[in-house]
């Protein structure tokens, strides 16, 4: 599904459609119950609903959302008693029964280093994650995060700079944080912009643009288990970039577009089993674009959006890898 955000003339959005990859058709989202126009929100999946949170629309921040749900082709308010404070740029995940909100740009100009857990049955409900728990990451804004099916890791984005530090949420009982300091053996650099998967067993992070403006190619994957990090090899590694798209396939990471010296339509697959990289160049490639969005099938990547050389992009790419991306349609 795809929704929200701004045009390539400013225009700020709150419309949307799904699309069915099998049929290839898109059906328009109901405007009625559709959270105001906004952009930087979040949106996870639940299993039968997606819930949007947050953002802003150039000038007003939001603490509000809404949860839409394709069976019934209808919207569901979030509930706001409780919800953190309004902010943009922040994470959301889902654990199988919450969604998890932390860190983000308040609307006072500085970051965020709180959160909630926001549970949609019933009327839903908000728990507070305090920036008081030992542990608690710096505020930030940017980061990454990421469900391991026991804990939420956050690591990097921006405070005061790039950081490279994070923590690891655990949402049980009244909720604790372990820290993931920036002192471990192979912790890649500092950065924002950069994308995170989680493989079963490790976060794997990647790209990425430091505060000083230099992008990265230098990433690894963390092990929680063990608390350590392997750095991920250059060799076959795609050029360095950041505002680029990452999916994990089930034995894959798929990194595709984004911005590095100019504009990408290319990318790679990174192997943890192998420890290898294999090239995703493609002559019938979708345009160069930034800032576009990714999701995984289970047999393919669906690539749609994003900014290019003609402005804001409204085609919709799929890759299977091994073989050859084709172009679907426009909604």
């Amino acid at each position: 599904m795809s929704g929200g955000g701004a045009d390539s003339i400013g225009t700020w959005l709150n419309d949307g459609k799904r699309y069915h990859p099998a049929s290839n058709r898109w059906t328009a989202l109901p405007d009625n119950g559709a959270p105001a126009v906004r952009r930087e929100y979040t949106a996870v999946w639940t299993g039968s609903e997606m819930i949007v949170w947050g953002g802003w629309d150039g000038s007003v921040y939001f603490n509000d959302g809404a949860g839409y749900n394709p069976a019934a082709n209808s919207w569901t308010a979030v509930a706001t008693a409780g919800a953190p404070a309004a902010r943009r740029l922040h994470t959301a995940v889902w654990t199988g029964s919450e969604m998890i909100v932390w860190g983000g740009g308040g609307d006072v100009g500085t970051p965020a280093d709180g959160g909630g857990r926001y549970n949609p049955a019933g009327a839903g409900t908000w728990i507070a994650i305090p920036d008081t728990l030992a542990n608690t990451p710096a505020a930030r804004f940017d980061h990454t995060a990421v469900w391991t099916g026991s804990e939420m890791i956050v690591w990097g984005g921006m405070g005061g700079g790039g950081l490279n530090d994070g923590g690891r949420y655990n949402p049980s009982g009244t909720g604790s944080w372990t820290a993931i300091p920036n002192t471990l053996a192979n912790t890649p650099s500092p950065r924002t912009t950069h994308t995170a998967v989680w493989t079963g067993s490790d976060m794997i992070v990647w790209g990425g643009v430091s505060d000083y403006g230099v992008t990265s190619q230098d990433s690894g994957r963390y092990n929680p288990a063990t608390d350590t990090w392997t750095t991920l090899p250059t060799a076959g590694a795609p050029a360095a970039r950041y505002l680029h798209t990452a999916v994990w396939t089930g034995s894959e990471m798929l990194v595709w577009g984004g911005v590095g010296s100019g504009w990408l339509n290319d990318g790679g697959r990174y192997s943890p089993s192998s420890n290898t990289w294999a090239a995703v160049t493609i002559a019938a490639a979708p345009a160069a674009r930034y800032g576009h969005t990714a999701v995984w099938t289970s047999t393919e990547m669906l690539v749609w959006g994003g900014q290019g050389d003609a402005g804001c992009l409204d085609d919709t790419w799929s890759y299977t890898p091994g073989k050859v991306m084709f172009l679907y349609q426009k909604p």
